[in-house]
C-alpha cells in the first residue's frame, strides 16, 4: 500500500500528459480533400493521373514521404483525414505537363480543380532558331 501511495503521484502526472497530448492533436483538425484533374484544352477529365500530397513544414519545404491518389474515369481523387496544414501538390499524367502548387488547408472540405496542360515545342540550340518575320535589311 505505501509503494502505491509513492507512485500514486507519478500516475496522476503521466495520465495527465497523455490526456494533454491526446487533446492537441485532435484540436488540430483534419479535413476531406477532393481533386478533379481536367484537360485544360477541352475541359475533359484525365482518367489514372497521379496526384501526390506532401506535407510542407513551417520553413517551406516538402518531407521526403507523400500520399499518392490515382484519378477514376471522371478524373476524381479524394481523400479523407488529411491534418490542417499547408501541402504541395503534384499532378503527373502521361502527356501532360507536370503540375505542382501549394495550398494551405484549413477547412473540413476542400474541392481542388487542376487543369492539366499538353507538352509546349521545345527549343533546341542544335536546329535551325524560329525564323523571324521582319529579318533585318542589309545596309
Amino acid at each position: 500500500m505505501k509503494k502505491m501511495r509513492k507512485y500514486l503521484p507519478l500516475i496522476v502526472v503521466l495520465i495527465s500528459a497523455l490526456a494533454w497530448a491526446g487533446q492537441d492533436k485532435s484540436d488540430k483538425g483534419e479535413s476531406e480533400i477532393s481533386f478533379k484533374v481536367l484537360k485544360d484544352d477541352n475541359g475533359k477529365p484525365v482518367r489514372n493521373a497521379a496526384v501526390i500530397m506532401h506535407n510542407v513544414n513551417d520553413k517551406g519545404k516538402a518531407s521526403a514521404g507523400g500520399m499518392e491518389l490515382k484519378t477514376d474515369a471522371e478524373g476524381h481523387a479524394s481523400y479523407s483525414g488529411l491534418p490542417y496544414g499547408k501541402i504541395l501538390i503534384q499532378v503527373i499524367a502521361p502527356g501532360f505537363q507536370t503540375y505542382g502548387e501549394s495550398f494551405d488547408i484549413n477547412e473540413a472540405s476542400k474541392m481542388i480543380t487542376i487543369k492539366l496542360k499538353r507538352p509546349q515545342e521545345q527549343y533546341s540550340i542544335y536546329k535551325d532558331p524560329p525564323t523571324e518575320q521582319n529579318p533585318p535589311q542589309p545596309k
